[in-house]
C-alpha cells in the first residue's frame, strides 16, 4: 500500500524541481550581460604618472618588452584618436604611457593638460 504514495511523492517532488529549476535557468539568461574582463584602466589619473599607471593604461606589464609596449599603444591609440571621435586628453595621456614605458619621459614630466 505504501508504494503507491512513495511513488505519487516522488512524481511530486520531480515536478517541483523541474519547475524551480526552469524558472532559475530563464532568470539566469534574463540578467545583463557584464564584462568578465577589463580591457583597459578604469580609473582617474594620478597628478604625475607612474610606471604602474602607464602599464594599466595601456593593459601591460611594467616590465613589457618595448615592441609590446609599442603594439600595445597602438591598439589603444586606435580606439581613443581623436580623429575618430577620441579625447585629446585622453590620446595625450595614452602617449604619455608609451612614453613613460619606454624611458622617454619629457623633461616636465606632465601632460599637455
Amino acid at each position: 500500500m505504501s508504494s503507491p504514495l512513495i511513488a505519487g511523492i516522488a512524481v511530486a517532488t520531480a515536478a517541483l524541481a523541474g519547475k524551480y529549476s526552469i524558472q532559475a535557468w530563464q532568470a539566469f539568461k534574463a540578467r545583463p550581460p557584464t564584462a568578465r574582463m577589463r580591457k583597459f584602466y578604469e580609473g582617474g589619473f594620478q597628478p604625475k604618472m607612474t610606471r604602474r599607471e602607464a602599464s594599466l593604461i595601456l593593459g601591460v606589464r611594467e616590465s613589457t618588452q618595448p615592441d609590446k609596449v609599442r603594439e600595445a599603444h597602438r591598439k589603444v591609440m586606435v580606439a581613443n584618436h581623436p580623429d575618430a571621435g577620441g579625447s585629446h586628453y585622453l590620446a595625450s595621456k595614452i602617449n604619455e604611457a608609451k612614453d613613460i614605458l619606454l624611458g622617454k619621459s619629457k623633461s616636465g614630466g606632465d601632460s599637455a593638460f
